[in-house]
């Protein structure tokens, strides 16, 4: 009976141990996790999505999240190539496309892409001046992306893309650009009121030109304005008299002479 019993519970503790090591050999991979196993610290394969087993003790997995990552990069000063202090921070977007490499030949990749990152925007910007960083971000943001992805491809990373984000220039150097784009905005304004002038001008030269060719468009003019004016009775009228008709005036003079 005693044999019995020690049988039963014997039984009881082997089922109660398979159970656990079981339970505790399960793992949950979600879709968009790729588990990195390792038997007795040999890289075996990468596990799907769903349920599997890792033996404990003899196996270890590692997940590895293969969605887009979003890593800052915090403000770095760096001096362009014209010696101009700035202070530049950035955005990186990657993914993982090989999930044994970043596991295997890099020890903490999300942290090494921001670390080159970092390193290639200090090293793209301080190779170009302040108006070029200032007017062709998208380029310099791309040159960075290159730069970073052919290293990070080794690594299994795929860089997908690098923005920049704000370029924070010295106080000094912003009055003198503020200063600058003024006497821009008034030059401008004074170019545009010239070429105002000159058109009106020319305008008038046009309409002179063709009073002149009409004896009476002149004439005709003159009673327009005065209409105009006399639509006011405040206004005082002023009747112009052409030139032609003072030389008439005095040819009427002469031959009253004459004749007397």
């Amino acid at each position: 009976m005693d044999g019995l019993f020690i049988l039963l519970v014997t039984l009881i503790t082997i089922i109660t141990i398979l159970v656990f090591i079981l339970l505790a050999s399960i793992r949950v991979l979600y879709e968009y996790d790729r588990g990195i196993v390792f038997t007795l610290g040999r890289f075996v394969g990468v596990r799907g999505p769903g349920l599997t087993l890792v033996f404990p003790i003899v196996q270890s997995l590692q997940k590895v999240d293969m969605r887009i990552t979003t890593a800052d990069i915090p403000k770095q000063e760096v001096m362009t190539k014209d010696n101009v202090p700035i202070l530049v921070n950035a955005v990186v977007y990657y993914k993982v496309i090989k999930p044994e490499d970043v596991i295997i030949k890099v020890e903490n990749y999300s942290y090494a892409v921001r670390q080159y990152t970092q390193a290639a925007l200090r090293d793209v910007i301080g190779n170009n001046d302040l108006d070029t960083v200032l007017m062709e971000r998208e380029k310099i943001a791309e040159n960075i992306r290159k730069i970073v992805d052919a290293e990070t491809g080794e690594w299994g990373v795929d860089i997908i893309s690098i923005k920049i984000q704000e370029i924070e220039l010295p106080a000094e150097m912003k009055r003198a650009m503020a200063r600058q784009a003024e006497s821009e905005r008034e030059r401008r304004a004074i170019i545009i009121a010239s070429e105002g002038e000159l058109g009106a001008s020319e305008n008038l030269r046009k309409a002179a030109d063709m009073l002149t060719k009409s004896k009476g468009s002149f004439l005709l003019r003159t009673l327009q304005t005065v209409s105009d004016i006399a639509a006011d009775p405040s206004d005082k009228i002023v009747i112009l008299l052409p030139v032609e008709m003072l030389s008439l005036f005095g040819k009427l003079g002469e031959t009253e002479s004459k004749e007397k």
